[in-house]
C-alpha cells in the first residue's frame, strides 16, 4: 500500500488525517488515513484509477448518513463523493427519464422532479444520503422504494471499467443489493469494490400541485415521527414481524445512554449523539439493543446502518 506515492499523484486536494466526524450525520469517526473530495464523475474515476495502481484501497463516502465509522477511523483512501448533476429528458408523452450523478442528495433529486411534475420519488422528499447510498441500499419510506421506479445505473471499477446495469441485475430488496456488503462484526473495511456513478429513474407525469401535497404529507409525518439531532437514521432493518422500533420500545430501552449515546425517547430505532459520543458507545448500545431484544422476544434485529472503518 503506497500511502505517499497516492498522495504524490492526488496532489494538494488529498488530506491527511481528515477527521471523518466533520462527514456523517452521526458526528461520530475518526481519521482517514487520506480524504479527498470529487466533485465531478471524471474525478471520481480518476481517484478510484489512482488508489488502484498505488494499491490502497479505497471507501466511497456519500452524504454520510446510514454510516458508524470506528473512532480509529479508515484505512487507505477515503474519496467523499460530491458529484451531483442531475439531468430530465422526456422519453415520451407521459414518461420521463431523470439521470442523477450518485453523489446528488436523493432528497433534492426528488424535489427536483416534484417541482417539474414528475411523480415516483415523493418519498424520498426528506430522505437522507445521496442517489448512490439509496441504490445500494434500496432505500425507501412510507410504501415507495428506489427499486419501484429505478431503471438502471452506471457502474465503474477500476479493473473493469464502465458498465450499464438495469435494474433486474442489480439484486435489490428490502435495504439491500448487489452491492450491499453482508454485515461483518469486524465492520466493512476500504477495498476496491464496483461503485455506482449513476442511476436513471423512470417517473411519469403528473399535475406539480398533487406531488408537493404528497410530499408535504411525508414531511409532516417525518417530523411528527422521527428525532431531531445528530444519527444516521434507522439502526435496524424492520423484522419479519414487527418494526425494530417497536420491539426495543416494548423491551423498555427508549432513553438507555451510554456514555453520549442515547437511544432516542421519540423513536426507539434512532441512536442519537448528544455531542459527546463515541463509536464505541454507538457500538455498544447497539449490542444491547440486539442481546436484550433477543433475550425478551427470541428475535435478532439487523443491522441497517453500515459498521464502517478499523473497528
Amino acid at each position: 500500500m503506497d500511502l505517499d506515492g497516492l498522495r504524490q499523484a492526488l496532489g494538494d486536494k488529498a488530506i491527511r488525517g481528515e477527521l471523518l466526524s466533520r462527514h456523517t450525520t452521526f458526528g461520530i469517526g475518526g481519521p482517514a488515513d487520506l480524504f479527498v473530495v470529487a466533485r465531478t464523475l471524471d474525478e471520481l474515476r480518476a481517484c478510484m484509477r489512482l488508489a488502484w495502481e498505488h494499491q490502497v484501497p479505497y471507501f466511497i463516502l456519500g452524504g454520510g448518513a446510514n454510516v458508524l465509522v470506528a473512532d480509529r477511523g479508515v484505512r487507505g483512501l477515503v474519496i467523499q463523493n460530491a458529484c451531483c448533476a442531475v439531468e430530465c429528458l422526456a422519453e415520451d408523452d407521459e414518461m420521463w427519464l431523470v439521470k442523477a450523478e450518485s453523489g446528488a442528495e436523493m432528497k433534492a433529486v426528488a424535489r427536483q422532479a416534484i417541482s417539474q411534475g414528475l411523480a415516483g420519488l415523493e418519498w424520498a422528499v426528506d430522505v437522507p444520503g445521496t442517489v448512490g447510498g439509496a441504490v445500494v441500499g434500496n432505500a425507501g419510506a412510507y410504501g415507495g422504494y428506489v427499486s419501484d421506479s429505478l431503471r438502471g445505473a452506471v457502474v465503474f471499477s477500476p479493473a473493469d471499467g464502465e458498465s450499464w446495469s438495469s435494474t433486474s441485475e442489480l439484486g435489490l430488496g428490502y435495504r439491500t443489493s448487489i452491492f450491499k456488503v453482508p454485515p461483518d462484526e469486524s465492520g466493512k473495511a476500504a477495498g476496491f469494490s464496483p461503485v455506482i456513478l449513476s442511476a436513471t429513474f423512470g417517473l411519469r407525469r403528473e399535475e406539480a400541485s398533487r406531488l408537493q401535497e404528497r410530499a408535504a404529507e411525508y414531511r409532516l409525518r417525518r417530523a411528527e415521527s422521527q428525532p431531531q439531532g445528530l444519527s444516521a437514521g434507522s439502526v435496524f432493518k424492520r423484522t419479519e414481524q414487527y418494526p425494530a422500533g417497536f420491539l426495543i420500545e416494548n423491551a423498555g430501552l427508549k432513553g438507555k445512554r451510554i456514555g453520549g449515546a442515547v437511544v432516542s425517547p421519540k423513536h426507539a430505532n434512532f441512536i442519537i449523539n448528544l455531542g459527546t459520543a463515541t463509536a464505541r458507545n454507538v457500538r455498544e448500545l447497539i449490542e444491547l439493543i440486539q442481546e436484550t431484544v433477543q433475550r425478551e422476544f427470541k428475535t435478532a434485529l439487523e443491522l441497517e446502518i453500515e459498521l464502517v472503518g478499523d473497528w
